[in-house]
């Protein structure tokens, strides 16, 4: 009997594939909160499946003057059995910072193969983005690490927003995050400090242009939008309102997390809507049956353009967690993942 054909297979050949990531990217900078978040990684997954990411800060996160001891403590950490999914990502300085090549180093030499990607903060062009770039091609290629390892870009400077098309289009880009905070404060106080919470973020003209510019860009280079912190730590539907409104008016699929409180509402707001789930199981278990060729599906007519939409939606479906059946992670995630859980 023949085996079927997976989707990753046949939708996307000779072309690059969208990019499947968690909905949520939780950032932690000390060791303890660190630890706590792959603890919580693992506690929230689903069938050994991650709903979040972690993001291990070697900015923010670096007390001044031991950051060589900090990026050194992250390593440790991409290395240890706490870190079950390989899905843990290291935010480094920025370009001009006098310690991003060594955090790049350590972090390259000691977990080349396990770090999940490389967050690159405050460029202001598309050329500061690309000297990081060539700095981890350079530094994995000399440590003899041949896989490819995903860069998210943070685009929080006017600069960086004037080239973000340039930026979405660069070689290993797979996420471009919008950092809210720094992004008002690079506009000189003409951005109210109201711009930075909700619900002036999204109603600034200047703010919502940046928001859909990253947001286009992104999606037209087949690259993740993701969506700045939510700053009210009081209350955790806030980060879901906020999840909510960026996944439905501005298109971003992804979002940060800055509170463990934050990341169940940023998730459950992120998950495409049930019934069109499964809808799209449907059209793509018919669509396999018939070797990916063209179905008629309630009446409408559906191709491979259609079949990638809904591949799309089923892996975000998975990857927030929405109930799956048994046959359709069998057909199309448990045997192209061949994981166990720990």
């Amino acid at each position: 009997m023949k085996k079927p054909l997976h989707p990753a297979a046949v939708l996307y050949q000779g072309a690059r594939s969208f990019p499947s990531l968690c909905a949520c990217e939780h950032y932690a900078g000390s060791e303890k909160l660190i630890r706590k978040a792959l603890q919580l990684q693992h506690e929230f997954s689903q069938a050994c499946n991650p709903i979040f990411d972690v993001t291990a800060d070697c900015e923010d996160g670096a007390p001044a003057g031991r950051e060589i001891d900090h990026a050194q403590m992250i390593a440790t950490l991409l290395n240890d059995e706490a870190n079950r999914y390989n899905r843990v990502g290291v935010r480094i300085h920025d370009a001009g910072h006098a310690h991003w090549r060594d955090e790049l180093e350590i972090v390259i030499e000691c977990a080349g193969e396990r770090v999940a990607y490389i967050v690159l903060p405050k460029a202001t062009s598309a050329d500061d983005v690309m000297s990081q770039i060539s700095a981890l091609d350079s530094t994995r290629h000399r440590h003899g690490i041949t896989r490819e390892i995903p860069v998210h870009v943070l685009i929080e400077t006017p600069g960086a927003l004037h080239e973000v098309w340039r930026i979405a289009g660069l070689p290993h880009v797979e996420s471009l995050d919008f950092g809210l905070m720094d992004f008002v404060s690079a506009h000189h106080g003409a951005i109210p400090a109201s711009g930075m919470r909700s619900p002036g973020q999204f109603s600034h003209p200047l703010i919502a242009r940046a928001k859909c510019e990253i947001a286009a860009a992104a999606l037209a280079h087949g690259v993740i939008p993701s969506h700045n912190v939510t700053t009210d730590l009081r209350n955790p539907d806030a980060a879901g309102d906020d999840a909510r409104r960026a996944r439905n008016e501005f298109g971003f699929l992804r979002m940060w997390s800055i509170h463990p409180q934050q990341i169940r509402p940023i998730v459950e707001a992120m998950r495409p809507d049930f019934d069109e789930v499964a809808e799209a199981a449907s059209i793509l278990m018919q669509a396999q049956d018939a070797d990916w060729g063209p179905i008629k599906f309630d009446d409408k007519l559906h191709d491979r353009a259609s079949f990638r939409y809904y591949w799309e939606l089923l892996q975000r479906a998975r990857m927030t967690a929405v109930p799956l059946d048994t046959q359709i992670l069998n057909r199309f995630f448990n045997a192209a993942e061949g994981s166990s859980c720990q």
